[in-house]
């Protein structure tokens, strides 16, 4: 619960001392002391003091005064402190409500009605003051909050080393973070450890020696295992989907370069843009690394990649939307006569390091797509086949070698994606110490800029949300008993981690993370070491016991998570910042910043993909015939609402963003319904200095600004060709709009844009 402070002093009471003089006489005068009067008579002598006397009399004289005015002293410094300590929480809290009144009044545009069209509203203010970094794709205000994140660990990395010790996790992070940014050595190299790579793979042209036999499973077995290159599918351990105590290979389509399959097949100007800046590239890299006949390797790996391309289900089909549907589980024999043309148990052997029987049990997600797969192979020339997997290697590994090889690829990004300006050096190398030592960096992220209050308060915050769920499961009229059963269990058991895992504050722990080698001067050999250490500790997971405690993000990732094979939501340190959470800011903008991603993430335990695991999160179908099919009609109104939102002509696929719209949408009741129960338990909040808004106006507007962002023409090509989630003006307008609450708290006329009478819900 929030404390909320007095900004008036209080003052210790002082009680009245009297003092009263005792004498002989009754005779009293006005002042009320007794005055005794006796009978005059003949004078004495008065008694000298000596020297001595007169010394120890003035000495205690001087101690009393002195005595009396250090009292004093500590009165008036008593006084001080406490009026100073209560000006210190009065002060702060009003300094934080001043920075949130300027936060918001920053954002928005005033001239637009909030019932008209509510993200401009919203974000209009900060649409017109903010543009998008040169380096930038997109900006928004979530990006702000990594922005501080980065300098926080920019400058946490740059530090001297605390624990210095070979096996020390901080060591070996900052030591990598220097070898990234040492550009002098890595220009030294040039081409060289590539090179190295190459030909541990036997180089880009085959031998003509007849006798020579080139071996594609011993190319493949390099590619997946030893370089952690996905050609031709992707192979990873994971949790079964079905029996999620266990984990279990994992067989899904993979292989492409370019980020969706219809960039191959030039359908439009942009698509056809884009193949020819990722032909150019292809040159320009091969011409890098000395390759003969650039021009002829090109046409046969991009062609071979559009062949790919073509069996390759995109990710917004109804297929790859249904996990009961993609789901096949094959023994190692059956998984052989599917795929006759690889040799699954050699490579499995080899990877995994033990004898595979003939019954072990795969999981395969792309079954039609890995038969054609194996036809493809047997039909294409062995020299095409071993130069594509060299590509799929040099691709993934590139980016870390000397500039040449990073103005290629900046190119292409910039014909992609619109950017203007390469990433920063820094920055680069922060994206790559986050990725290969993530938790180590985080250890040093949560110790300084993150609490355990700020944990506490964030875990009420989220059990305040789940409360609100469980009753909304309670009333919901198109759920049967026995579906609401299954999945007011379902929340029961769901698992939440907020901040970061506690082995974070245990250094010993922590080094085990990192068991393999980092040298300040070889960034590439670091990046192989940290791969094949990942590889090794993938490999272990598959005869040991699941940890579903464990984290997929670092606790400095601006992110936040739901995982349905674990049933468990991850809110990181990362997340938990300012502007999206503050403990000091008012709660309705807490609510309506981190509130509405806890809700958004919890509904997404419900949506069309999370709701098809239970809560134990296993893949089982817990509705009754009658609630899916309810819940089916209800999320065909969403599919068709957004269906109708366009962007630069291009028109939002309701299907692809179901989930996501779903989730944004319920996540957006929660969290205020949850409001609604914080200030019934501790009374309204007070009103935010200089704006005219109340806190429900003032939740909508924090979620809407969530959303602020401004993205280059590319990217929202892009992202409405492949992103799940939908562009955030409609995340924004989708929600609040299908929201009966928002219409009465802006006071939106019925069939006004934000308040249509016809309105779509889930949950």
């Amino acid at each position: 619960m929030e404390k909320t402070y007095s900004l008036t002093a209080h003052y210790d009471e002082f009680q009245e001392v009297k003092y009263v003089s005792k004498y002989n006489s009754s005779s009293t005068l006005s002042n009320g002391f007794n005055l005794q009067v006796t009978p005059k008579k003949q004078a004495k002598a008065v008694p000298r003091w000596s020297r001595r006397e007169t010394c120890l009399l003035s000495g205690l004289v001087f101690a009393a005064g002195l005595c009396i005015i250090l009292g004093c002293m500590l009165v008036l410094k008593y006084l001080s402190l406490e009026q100073d300590g209560q000006c210190l929480e009065g002060c702060q809290e009003r300094k934080a409500f001043m920075r949130a009144s300027k936060f918001i009044s920053n954002n928005i545009d005033p001239t637009i009605s909030p019932c008209n069209d509510f993200y401009s509203f919203a974000c209009g203010g900060w649409m017109k003051k903010n543009r998008i970094p040169t380096d930038k794709l997109i900006y928004g205000t979530i990006a702000a909050i990594g922005e501080h994140n980065e300098e926080k660990l920019q400058h946490l990395l740059l530090q001297p080393v605390r624990r210095k010790h070979r096996q020390s996790a901080e060591r070996k992070a900052k030591e990598f973070f220097r070898s990234c940014i040492n550009m002098r050595d890595i220009e030294r190299l040039g081409s060289k450890p590539m090179l190295q790579v190459i030909e541990d793979c036997g180089g880009w042209d085959l031998p003509e020696n007849p006798k020579t036999r080139w071996d594609f499973n011993e190319l493949l077995y390099k590619t997946q295992a030893i370089y952690s290159t996905a050609a031709f599918f992707s192979m990873t351990v994971n949790l079964d989907d079905k029996n999620s105590s266990r984990y279990i290979i994992r067989i899904d389509q993979d292989g492409l370069t370019l980020s969706e399959r219809t960039l191959y097949l030039g359908q439009d100007e942009d698509s056809e843009k884009i193949l020819a800046a990722y032909k150019i590239f292809m040159q320009k890299i091969l011409s890098l690394l000395g390759v003969e006949n650039v021009q002829k390797k090109v046409q046969e790996i991009l062609h071979l990649e559009q062949r790919l391309a073509n069996i390759t289900i995109s990710e917004y089909d109804d297929y790859r939307r249904d996990i009961n549907t993609m789901y096949t589980k094959v023994t190692l024999s059956q998984l052989q006569k599917i795929t006759p043309h690889l040799r699954w148990k050699r490579l499995f052997d080899r990877i995994f390091h033990e004898n595979f029987s003939e019954d072990e049990e795969v999981v395969v997600l792309a079954t039609d797509y890995m038969q054609k797969v194996s036809e493809l192979i047997r039909s294409t020339p062995a020299s095409v086949l071993h130069n594509y997997m060299l590509w799929r290697i040099v691709v993934v590994l590139s980016e870390h070698l000397s500039n040449p090889f990073r103005d290629a690829i900046n190119e292409l990004t910039r014909e992609m994606e619109g950017t203007e300006k390469e990433l920063d050096l820094g920055k680069m190398c922060l994206t790559q110490a986050n990725k290969h030592f993530g938790m180590a960096l985080g250890a040093l992220f949560v110790e300084e800029y993150f609490s355990s209050a700020s944990k506490e308060k964030v875990q009420q915050l989220v059990e305040d949300i789940k409360h609100i769920l469980d009753h909304r499961l309670e009333e919901l009229d198109w759920m049967d008993m026995e579906t609401k059963k299954a999945a007011k269990a379902k929340l029961k058991h769901m698992m939440v981690m907020i901040g970061y895992p506690d082995y974070l504050l245990k250094p010993d722990a922590l080094d085990k993370e990192y068991e393999f080698d980092i040298y300040e001067k070889s960034y590439f050999q670091n990046i192989l070491n940290s791969i094949r250490y990942s590889i090794k500790l993938s490999v272990k997971k598959i005869r040991q016991e699941v940890d579903k405690s464990a984290w997929l993000l670092p606790p400095q990732a601006l992110n936040a998570y739901y995982l349905p094979n674990k049933n468990q939501m991850v809110f990181p340190a990362g997340i938990l910042q300012p502007t999206l959470y503050d403990p000091d800011f008012p709660q309705s903008l807490n609510y309506g910043g981190i509130g509405t991603i806890i809700g958004h993430e919890l509904t997404h335990g419900y949506d069309d993909l999370g709701g098809q695991y239970d809560s134990f999160g296993n893949l089982a179908y817990w509705w009754t015939d009658t609630s899916f099919s309810k819940f089916m009609k209800k999320a065909e109104c969403v599919i068709d609402l957004y269906d109708n939102f366009t962007v630069y002509n291009q028109q939002v696929n309701g299907k692809l963003t179901l989930g996501e719209n779903i989730a944004d949408m319920g996540g957006l009741k929660l969290a205020y319904h949850a409001y609604q129960k914080w200030v019934r338990e501790n009374g309204p909040e007070r009103p935010l200095p200089r704006l005219k808004y109340t806190h429900d106006q003032l939740f909508f507007i924090a979620f809407a600004q969530n959303w602020c962002i401004k993205r280059r023409s590319q990217s929202i090509y892009l992202q409405v060709l492949a992103d799940k989630h939908a562009p955030e003006p409609y995340r924004v307008i989708g929600s609040v709009s299908q929201f009966e609450e928002f219409g009465r708290v802006f006071h939106c006329p019925r069939n006004s844009p934000m308040n249509p009478s016809h309105k779509c819900f889930v949950w």
